[in-house]
């Protein structure tokens, strides 16, 4: 057996040598986190591996867009599964709306009098809808042509005026699939558009080709998750009917595997449903996403050069 080595933090310690002592303790959070680093670090240089990367819950509000921009730019990953929520957030910064820092104890009543919608302690104004409803409806000639939701979120990407998670995959060509855009903002926004007559091509259940195809063809896969939902779900069940479940795992969550919900799952639950590797290296790493994502992207940063 190894013995847990204690963590020493000197004075001048970058955000990596912090990590690589985390994961020298090789026990509980720590260990876990500089572990979720290992995998991730292996996969990414791992030339036969395609990276699926899920992600749900408040990423945006919660500071991480710049990031998650930042991983898509450097091309760390080959596929991106997010939700609607995810995407309508991004695309309202993009179009020049912020986030802003509140209180989860603020009086729910009176931020709506004054035109802000609260997730916890971040708040949106939600003028964004006025924004979104207006750009949606300039570009929807160009958007209603489009026959899969990727397609159709890569022209969104093309057409998003500044910097955002869209544009950084429609410029890469990294394919990005939301299964449930209609359950967000700019699902609303599209059905605006339908409600008043207007038509769109797009089909829902196109990308599922497209994403079996990527794992199907895959040498080896790798899978990272923060939050669950349907992005972990979506990426799982493609792994699940591939020939090679994933090697690699890592799994960011608050969420508990007692209730039987994907999003709390095990990774290792994955076995049963040949969705995951006996032999595969995966962790599950119990702690808040805006807490581990700029921990891991820091100390990758300075390993992947």
């Amino acid at each position: 057996m190894k013995p847990v080595n204690h963590i020493k933090i000197s004075k001048s310690m970058s955000v990596n040598e912090l990590v690589s002592k985390m994961d020298s303790s090789g026990v509980l959070g720590a260990g876990r986190l500089g572990k979720a680093v290992n995998i991730c670090e292996a996969m990414i240089k791992d030339r036969e591996c395609r990276v699926f990367l899920g992600l749900a819950g408040p990423l945006v509000p919660g500071g991480m867009r710049d990031i998650i921009i930042d991983i898509i730019e450097k091309k760390w990953v080959d596929v991106i599964v997010t939700t609607g929520a995810t995407l309508t957030h991004d695309l309202g910064e993009a179009l020049g709306y912020r986030h802003y820092q509140g209180s989860a104890q603020a009086d729910d009543a009176e931020l709506h009098k004054k035109g802000f919608d609260r997730v916890y302690e971040s708040y949106m104004d939600n003028r964004i809808y006025e924004g979104m409803e207006d750009f949606i409806e300039a570009n929807f000639e160009s958007l209603r042509q489009k026959e899969s939701i990727k397609d159709f979120l890569w022209e969104l990407g093309r057409l998003t005026p500044k910097k955002s998670i869209l544009k950084a995959c429609f410029e890469r060509k990294i394919s990005v699939f939301c299964p449930a855009l209609a359950d967000s903002g700019i699902g609303l926004m599209v059905w605006g558009q339908l409600a008043r007559g207007r038509s769109a091509k797009t089909k829902a259940f196109e990308d599922l080709k497209e994403i079996m195809d990527i794992a199907w063809t895959s040498k080896k896969a790798g899978v990272v998750y923060f939050g669950g939902g349907v992005p972990k779900n979506y990426i799982q069940q493609s792994m699940q009917l591939a020939p090679k479940s994933a090697s690699y795992g890592v799994q960011v969550t608050m969420d508990r595997p007692e209730p039987g919900g994907s999003s709390g799952a095990e990774l290792r639950e994955g076995i049963s449903w040949g969705k995951m590797n006996p032999k595969g290296n995966f962790v599950d790493l119990i702690c808040d996403a805006t807490i581990a994502m700029p921990i891991m992207f820091a100390a990758l940063k300075e390993r992947i050069k």
